[in-house]
């Protein structure tokens, strides 16, 4: 059981890590430097004070307005900050507070991002993924359940399944169909997660990018037709393997009982 103040301490930090991670979602599709300047009121660009800048509760007291300008500011801010407070609470509990809860909390943060660059411009950030796979692959030298062979295997076995599809869809087809971004995004979690995590996270990526997609037949206007970026649903994928995933496994395979 772990404390409550510290369980609240990992939420806080969280939240602040997860405002950061709203101007790398914002500013690395234009190309912006995420350091310089400070944070801005995304419509008058005017400097955000500090005091209205605190993770959720400035957003709150401001009624979800700029207080330079009045205009709206969009719910997905406070939204990012609790999420990734939510992760770091649950990864706490979860692994403890161990290298694992770290490097796992590094993993969920560019997934984040991720997930939210590729829903708004339906890319997946080089900076993002490819230095990702090195560090997963580092990661593999001090995670208790991951080898670097394990490491290296995900690495090329989630790049290359993607990379195979992609190849076989043009052939038939001749129109692209999955992005290269989704191929290194694939490739970074092979490299944190394992070849197992690969697979995991393919299944669950199908089986909820389905979903999404039946769902918006049936309830979109039919004259419009949608690109679903994949990107999200594989980081979602990820994310559920972390909590789920090898007691999954091991039910399946194994009749263990997971929880």
């Amino acid at each position: 059981m772990v404390n409550p103040f510290i369980l609240a301490t990992a939420f806080i930090f969280g939240a602040c890590i997860g405002s950061f991670l709203n101007v790398c979602i914002s500013r690395i599709p234009a190309s912006e430097s995420i350091i310089h300047p400070g944070s801005r009121c995304p419509a008058c660009r005017h400097p955000i004070r500090f005091y209205d800048n605190i993770p959720v509760i400035s957003y709150l007291w401001l009624r979800g307005k700029c207080r330079n300008c009045g205009q709206s500011i969009s719910p997905r801010y406070p939204l990012v900050e609790i999420l990734t407070g939510t992760m770091a609470a649950l990864l706490l509990v979860y692994f403890g507070p161990t290298v694992n809860a770290v490097v796992y909390f590094l993993l969920v943060c560019a997934l984040i991002i991720i997930i939210y660059i590729d829903l708004d411009h339906q890319i997946i950030p080089d900076i993002i993924s490819l230095p990702g796979i090195l560090i997963g692959f580092l990661a593999s030298f001090i995670l208790d359940e991951l080898t670097y062979i394990d490491s290296i295997i995900g690495m090329f076995l989630g790049g290359g399944m993607l990379f195979a599809i992609a190849c076989g869809y043009y052939l038939i087809t001749r129109k692209e169909g999955m992005g290269g971004g989704d191929i290194k995004l694939l490739a970074m979690i092979g490299a944190f997660l394992g070849w197992k995590g690969v697979f995991f996270t393919i299944f669950i990526a199908s089986v909820t990018g389905t979903l999404a997609g039946v769902l918006l037949m049936l309830f979109a206007e039919k004259s419009l037709k949608f690109a679903i970026p994949f990107g999200p649903f594989l980081s979602i994928g990820a994310i559920a393997y972390l909590f789920l995933g090898p007691q999954l496994i091991a039910w399946y395979f194994y009749g263990i009982y997971p929880f």
